[in-house]
C-alpha cells in the first residue's frame, strides 16, 4: 500500500477499456429502451394496466417497471387513474401534436374539416401514411354519427379502409408491391383480397381521385369515402375521409363534397394540381 498518498502508476500492460459503439451496456437494456417498452405496452385493447400487467407486457421485472413507471408519471408520459392503474398521460399527446408531418396538415385542414362535418353530420377524418398503415391525425364527429372505434393516433390498414386505399393508391411503387407480395385479408370479415383485385382497385382510385370502401363496424356497415390531399410538391401528403352508415350513404354525392374539401386543402398547401385532376 502506498504511504505517500499518491496512487501507483498504471501498469503499461493495462490499456484503458475500449467502448464499442452500438453495443448495449453489459448490465442490460438501456434505460430509454426500457422506458419505451413500457409505453409500447399500451394499445387500443390495453388502455389501462396494473403494474403487474405493465411488467409482463413490457417483459421486465416488476421492480424495474415500478421505478420507470414512477419516473414517467412524474414527467407526465403516464398517469394513474383512481383505481391506481396506469394509462398514457396527456403530456405525450402534447408532444405528439408537434410532429411536423401531421401538425401543418392538420392546422390547414381543420377549417375545411369543420365545414365538411357540418354539411355531412358524420365522422370526418384526416389521415397520413406511416409505413404500411394509415394513421389518423384528426377526427371530427357529429353527435348523431354512427359509433366507430377510430381515434386520433389510431392506425388503420391500407388495403381495407377508405383512407388507407387512398393513401396506398398514391404511395411509392415499392410500398404497393411490398403489400401485394403477401396475402392480405379484408377486415373484419377476413376474406382474401387477390393482388389483381387490389391492383384494379388502386388504379380506379388513382383515376377517380376517390376511394369508396364498405366495412362492418359495431354490427353496422359503414361506407368510407376518401380523397387525397396534395402538398406543394404535388405529392399526396394525407387523405380526407368521411364515414357514413350504408343505410343513409350516397357515396358519389359524398365523394363530391370530400373532393371539394380535399382540393381546397391542397390549394392552401400550395399544390399545383387539384385533388380530382387526372395524373
Amino acid at each position: 500500500m502506498p504511504t505517500n498518498g499518491k496512487s501507483p502508476p498504471q501498469e503499461a500492460d493495462q490499456p484503458p477499456p475500449v467502448r464499442v459503439r452500438g453495443r448495449r451496456p453489459a448490465h442490460g437494456e438501456p434505460v430509454v429502451d426500457r422506458a419505451l417498452s413500457l409505453l409500447a405496452a399500451f394499445d387500443a385493447d390495453h388502455r389501462t394496466l396494473t403494474l403487474g400487467e405493465l411488467s409482463r407486457r413490457a417483459d421486465m421485472p416488476p421492480s424495474s417497471a415500478l421505478r420507470l413507471a414512477t419516473r414517467l408519471v412524474g414527467w407526465g408520459a403516464l398517469e394513474r387513474d383512481p383505481a391506481g392503474r396506469y394509462c398514457v398521460g396527456l403530456r405525450l399527446l402534447e408532444v405528439a401534436t408537434l410532429a411536423p408531418r401531421g401538425h401543418g396538415l392538420r392546422q390547414v385542414a381543420l377549417p375545411f374539416m369543420h365545414d365538411l362535418a357540418e354539411v355531412t353530420r358524420q365522422h370526418v377524418q384526416l389521415a397520413v401514411r406511416d409505413g404500411m398503415q394509415a394513421m389518423l391525425v384528426e377526427r371530427l364527429s357529429a353527435p348523431q354519427a354512427a359509433p366507430v372505434d377510430y381515434r386520433i393516433g389510431g392506425r388503420l390498414p391500407l388495403h381495407s379502409t377508405g383512407v388507407g386505399l387512398a393513401l396506398l393508391a398514391f404511395a411509392p411503387r415499392e410500398v404497393q408491391e411490398d403489400l401485394l407480395a403477401k396475402p392480405v385479408y379484408s377486415e373484419p370479415d377476413n376474406h382474401l383480397i387477390t393482388p389483381d383485385f387490389l391492383r384494379r382497385t388502386l388504379a380506379e382510385v388513382r383515376r377517380e381521385r376517390l376511394a369508396i370502401f364498405r366495412r362492418v363496424e359495431e354490427a353496422e356497415t359503414i361506407v368510407s369515402v376518401a380523397a387525397p390531399v396534395f402538398g406543394k410538391d404535388d405529392e399526396v401528403v394525407g387523405v380526407l375521409g368521411v364515414l357514413v352508415p350504408k343505410r343513409v350513404a350516397q357515396p358519389r354525392r359524398l365523394g363530391l363534397a370530400v373532393q371539394t374539401a380535399a382540393r381546397s386543402i391542397s390549394r392552401e398547401l400550395g399544390a399545383r394540381r387539384s385533388s380530382d385532376s387526372q395524373a
